[in-house]
């Protein structure tokens, strides 16, 4: 059978994307990356926005700080190291694989109850490190393996089966896609399963952010709950969520008070200690043009994004040197929010 062609993949829906981030090369623009994007207040209300924040999306790794909440909701108690590596796409250096391991084996498991994908380290520099010291492709390197170790290990606190802990029906994910309705107050708009092997949910760039919002407010507040562990885990932690030379790590080392996760195929959330968020979906995936939109929309907040500098931008090289750069459009003053109406709260009479 033909695959569907891209006039009938337009006409069941494309988002309106819009350029977010250019690269030039000598004054002229070499490249483009579109996307959506959208900032919210604390109580959900759109501050700025750009493209179709409001269209369904994949958050991918992004959701994994929501999942630890729910792991947390369901008597997870871990070091605070250990549960920011539960909300990780780590990249698999030793304190990565360490912690994964040392999560099972406190509850009494291993790696062969794990049933993520295998995968080499993401980190390039960690990979190379493997693969020179005769490693090859496994659970434990794979970016997710501290989310799946604390999901078994949840499983035996609740005495839930441990095998088949990925099929939507366990109990477990059955928490989770509860948890992940109430912080994003919608109720998904597709179901898929995830590159690691967990459900994925279909949700807006205004209900991720408006989840992260309160995962940092929480935090900030120090009351007590799931969100709060969970957001301060990451906040003590951010070596455990990403890695050396990795983006995310430096921004919430940079930007105090905030909670920051990416997600593959050009996902960024970032909430601030008062509640608000920001959220980025790059239409073509690509990696790159994550944080400079994200810097933008920090700064049209307000937030003092000069400590950001290093990853707000990158040098785009000729013969070794600076001759263009990547860079923010100024996407704020374009586009106001479109696309559908985002699915009702799940707390909001029918």
């Amino acid at each position: 059978m033909d695959s569907p062609t891209i006039s009938a993949a337009h006409e069941a829906g494309f988002a309106r994307h819009v350029p977010l981030v250019a690269a030039t090369r000598d004054g002229l623009v070499e490249s483009i990356h579109y996307g959506s994007a959208i900032a919210v207040g604390a109580d959900g209300a759109i501050l700025a926005s750009a493209g179709e924040p409001l269209a369904p999306f994949y958050p991918r790794s992004s959701l994994k700080p929501l999942q630890a909440v729910a792991m947390v909701r369901a008597g997870l108690v871990l070091p605070a190291d250990l549960l920011a590596l539960a909300a990780a796409s780590h990249s698999g250096a030793a304190q990565h694989r360490d912690g994964a391991v040392r999560t099972l084996t406190l509850h009494g498991r291993s790696v062969a109850d794990l049933a993520n994908s295998t995968d080499l380290p993401y980190g390039v520099a960690e990979r190379e490190d493997w693969l020179r010291h005769g490693g090859s492709a496994g659970q434990v390197t794979q970016n997710c393996s501290g989310k799946h170790a604390a999901m078994v290990a949840t499983c035996v606190i609740n005495d839930w089966p441990v095998q088949g802990y990925l099929n939507p029906t366990h109990p477990l994910q059955q928490l989770v896609a509860a948890t992940v309705a109430e912080l994003t107050g919608e109720q998904p708009a597709a179901l898929s399963t995830d590159g690691c092997g967990t459900p994925l949910f279909a949700l807006t760039l205004r209900g991720m952010a408006r989840a992260f919002g309160l995962i940092a407010q929480a935090a900030a507040a120090d009351d007590g709950s799931a969100e709060a562990a969970v957001g301060l885990a990451m906040q003590q932690h951010p070596d455990m969520v990403a890695g050396v030379s990795r983006d995310v790590t430096a921004l919430m080392r940079l930007l105090p008070g905030s909670v920051a996760k990416d997600g593959f195929e050009g996902v960024q959330l970032v909430g601030l200690p008062d509640g608000r968020a920001v959220a980025v979906k790059i239409s073509d995936g690509g990696d790159r043009a994550r944080m400079p939109a994200t810097v933008a929309l920090l700064e049209a907040l307000g937030v003092n994004t000069e400590p950001l500098a290093a990853i707000a931008t990158a040098p785009v090289l000729g013969g070794g040197h600076p001759v263009g750069r990547l860079q923010a459009t100024d996407f704020l003053t374009r586009a106001e929010p479109t696309g559908p109406a985002p699915s009702k709260p799940v707390n909001e009479a029918p």
